[in-house]
């Protein structure tokens, strides 16, 4: 991938959000022509991969974690990414470049193109597009003023054998828009969701944490992705004398817990202080724990190499 494909003619800083420049299967393009044909096979069958990235003053935040998985999940789903990991992160810079954006959302996604729309998707070129934008954490999720209220949803993630679920698969985020639509309706920020045998798994798009006497305590992710952020949060804890563990969290776990937190790459990391579910009201505080791991999650993300 050369500088000139991938710059092209655009200055910097100059394009409004509506137009900010998308690079789309080698070149830079504004927004509005980076189209897609009306029978893509990912439309159809559910079959696009993506991640969720952030910059940080200009830089790209766990790229070549980010970039990994991003290939991986590609693979899980059947298809090679036409690019290298390298050249996925020039790509990603030059898009920030190009929109002259310091802090931003970078969303990675790949699919399986028109030339059939058969089930197996035999014979369709793989597509990969990168998109970055001015999305603050504040209104990712909840009002961004306090912690979330969550509340228990009717879906429950599928079991690793009926489900690629080790794959930032498109798919798999359906149950996760119908619980998420499910919570705003009811005046809640983001659904609980539980794993096929009644276990805690996940909120509709972060990873859960619980904290108790001093020890962080998470699902293991047999059924959903496992967080990138949470891996980082999790090294932060160490490094500030806690202990993290990964295994059964079960909903009376949720209520012996000190506090309650949830972390991903949309949230960073947010504090959970309430679950409602069928007779039963749920409450936890914003803690000592949680905001020493916010406030050195933040420092870590302006900390640069």
């Amino acid at each position: 991938m050369s500088s000139e494909t991938t710059f092209a003619s655009l200055s910097p800083g100059t394009q409004t959000s509506e137009a900010c420049p998308v690079w789309f299967d080698g070149s830079l393009v504004p927004s509005r022509q980076a189209n897609v044909h009306i029978l893509t096979h990912s439309l159809h069958m559910a079959g696009a991969v993506f991640e969720g990235i952030r910059a940080y003053d200009g830089r790209v935040f766990l790229a070549e974690e980010h970039f990994r998985r991003f290939e991986r999940s590609a693979e899980i789903l059947g298809y090679t990414l036409p690019w290298s990991l390298d050249e996925l992160i020039a790509a990603t810079e030059a898009v920030l470049w190009a929109g002259g954006l310091l802090d931003a959302y970078i969303r990675p996604v790949a699919w399986r193109g028109s030339e059939s729309v058969s089930v197996s998707g035999q014979g369709c070129r793989i597509h990969t597009a990168i998109a970055a934008w001015d999305w603050p954490v504040e209104s990712a999720l909840g009002d961004g003023t306090g912690g979330l209220r969550l509340v228990l949803s009717d879906w429950r993630r599928p079991a690793p054998d009926t489900a690629p679920t080790a794959s930032k698969c498109s798919g798999l985020y359906m149950t996760g828009t119908l619980s998420r639509a499910a919570a705003a309706r009811s005046g809640h920020d983001d659904a609980l969701m539980l794993d096929m045998a009644g276990h805690v798994a996940e909120t509709t798009v972060t990873n859960i944490v619980l904290v108790r006497n001093r020890r962080l305590l998470s699902p293991l992710p047999t059924c959903f992705l496992d967080s990138l952020t949470k891996r980082h949060v999790f090294d932060l804890a160490r490094d500030l004398g806690l202990s993290v563990h990964e295994g059964t969290v079960s909903l009376n776990d949720l209520d012996a817990a000190d506090e309650v937190f949830v972390t991903g790459t949309s949230v960073e990391l947010r504090p959970v202080v309430s679950l409602d579910r069928p007779g039963k009201h749920s409450t936890w505080p914003l803690g000592p724990i949680t905001t020493a791991l916010r406030e050195a999650f933040r420092a870590s993300t302006r900390a640069h190499a």
